[in-house]
């Protein structure tokens, strides 16, 4: 029988690197959160408890969450705006503490819960892998993959009744790939959607594994890593379906994370046309046209919020490209300035 050795040969591309090396186990991992960042591992303590996880699954979430504080957050030297360990926190507590009050107690076992919280804390492990490979599934999230299932062997959520872990997280983070290109065209071939279709690649998940993994439907780590792919997939760009100032939050965020990383400082003139383009045409385009729900769970709990947003986003856009129809931005922090005071937020 097939299996998804797309994904698993590749593992091996993705060796641990020195943020791994430094902090090999939750101990170490705990000792830095309590030392640095107590707040941050009391909130994730709060939410394990809340959803019924044992302490092994905290270990992980702990242990996840200080290395990506370590590569790209507030404990390291190389920091992201967006992709720290407070991405981790606005799925953790903000979405997923929202999925179980805004859904039936009983829609959602406590397994899948515990799933969703290892997302929160791995699917944005690696955020610097120097290109993406063969095939959908990002660089980052391959990485991302390889790292999160020896954090799982670490913790003990390999075996027993976590057996079904490894894949099931495997594919929720090959889900969340998000694809940024324009949409296919309407002579698509089939074959080609499940790289073609734009956001988050949960959408096209199924379609890809009948490809590439033809009998996954027979197995059950398998089946239940899709669905909880799509619902994973959700929680990531839930952003959507948030108040307005937080989806904008996100916005501003993104944008400066997107030109740090592109060696464009804020107060340079360099960056002042890619900010307004993400800002501006950038925003409409994500959030009407490559965003698409990809469970009933999750357009239940976040598409009312969409649609609140719809309005406001097209306002907020368009108000913010006439701002600078008659003079252009002088760089790009007065677009972030511009956008941050049309959204109704202090500034950024």
């Amino acid at each position: 029988m097939k299996r998804a050795s797309v994904i698993l040969d590749d593992l091996q591309h993705y060796p641990p690197d020195a943020i791994e090396l430094a902090l090999p186990d939750a101990p170490s991992a705990r000792r830095l959160l309590e030392a640095r960042l107590p707040q941050t591992l009391s909130r994730l303590t709060d939410v394990a408890q809340r959803i019924g996880a044992d302490s092994r699954v905290l270990d992980a979430v702990a242990l996840a969450t200080t290395r990506l504080g370590c590569r790209h957050g507030s404990l390291g030297a190389d920091f992201h705006a967006y992709h720290n360990e407070r991405h981790v926190l606005e799925l953790a507590e903000r979405r997923l503490l929202r999925l179980i009050d805004t859904l039936l107690p009983a829609t959602l076992p406590a397994s899948d819960l515990t799933a969703l919280l290892l997302f929160a804390a791995c699917h944005d492990l690696r955020q610097r892998e120097p290109q993406d490979p063969p095939g959908p599934v990002g660089g980052n999230e391959m990485a991302s993959i390889a790292e999160a299932r020896r954090i799982l062997v670490c913790c003990g959520l390999d075996s027993g009744a976590h057996a079904d872990l490894p894949v099931v997280l495997m594919l929720m983070i090959a889900g969340s790939t998000f694809d940024a290109r324009p949409l296919p065209s309407a002579d698509a071939q089939p074959e080609d959607l499940p790289v073609l279709a734009g956001g988050a690649l949960a959408r096209g998940l199924a379609l890809w594994l009948d490809s590439e993994w033809p009998h996954w439907r027979q197995e059950p780590a398998a089946v239940r890593g899709e669905r909880l792919a799509r619902l994973a997939a959700d929680l990531d760009t839930g952003n959507v379906g948030e108040e307005f100032t937080q989806l904008c939050d996100t916005a501003l965020r993104l944008c400066q994370e997107r030109e740090s990383r592109a060696g464009r400082p804020l107060e340079s003139p360099d960056s002042a046309d890619s900010c307004l383009a993400f800002l501006g045409l950038g925003q409409q385009h994500y959030f009407f046209e490559l965003h698409r729900f990809c469970s009933r769970e999750g357009e239940r709990v976040f598409g009312p919020g969409k649609q609140a947003n719809a309005a406001r986003v097209r306002q907020t856009t368009a108000a913010l490209q006439e701002r600078f129809t008659q003079q252009p931005p002088a760089n790009g922090q007065v677009v972030i300035s511009a956008f941050a005071a049309l959204a109704g937020m202090a500034t950024a």
